[in-house]
């Protein structure tokens, strides 16, 4: 079995551990944080259920973009963000693992029913990277929503924030 919970991130002088919008996620661990106040904290979930709290609040609550990345047996991410000024967005990463996870025949939905498609996503993740301040090409991040999770979703995940540029101090 693989890993399965959240990584929270996001801008704040204070531990994003102590804001209200995460006051639910008991034991949050501190994974990173770069010289100008971005920070990566993590929640593990054992049992595959669970909920770290509001992403669009802690947009709010920052005055900075905020994303999770919520994990699933380290085989794919859900990409939820947000920024204060702006709507809410969702993507996933390693889609093709992620249609094992959702919509299925009982129901009649498909990934596509839930996530933005790759090119969208990737021009969402431009315009956030934008309003952290950051440089991001949208053709890079092109290339990790559509990519596999090899050797896993959590590797996936980190090239993904490294291509939105947030942990460069």
């Amino acid at each position: 079995m693989g890993y399965w919970g959240y990584y929270v991130v996001g801008r704040s002088e204070s531990p994003l551990a102590d804001l209200d919008a995460l006051a639910e996620a008991k034991g949050l661990t501190l994974h990173e944080r770069a010289d100008d106040g971005w920070q990566v904290w993590e929640y593990p979930i054992e049992d595959g259920t669970g909920d770290v709290g509001n992403m669009s609040h802690l947009a709010e609550e920052t005055g900075a973009p905020a994303l999770f990345g919520y994990v699933m047996d380290s085989a794919c991410v859900i990409v939820e963000a947000a920024a204060p000024e702006s709507a809410s967005w969702t993507g996933c990463l390693a889609r093709d693992a992620m249609a094992g996870y959702v919509g299925g025949a009982e129901n009649g939905l498909t990934v596509e029913d839930y996530f933005l498609e790759p090119r969208d996503a990737a021009e969402r993740a431009v315009a956030w990277a934008a309003a952290a301040g950051r440089t991001a090409e949208e053709e890079q991040l092109l290339e990790v929503f559509t990519a596999d999770a090899d050797p896993s979703a959590e590797m996936l995940f980190f090239q993904f924030l490294d291509r939105l540029g947030v942990m460069r101090g």
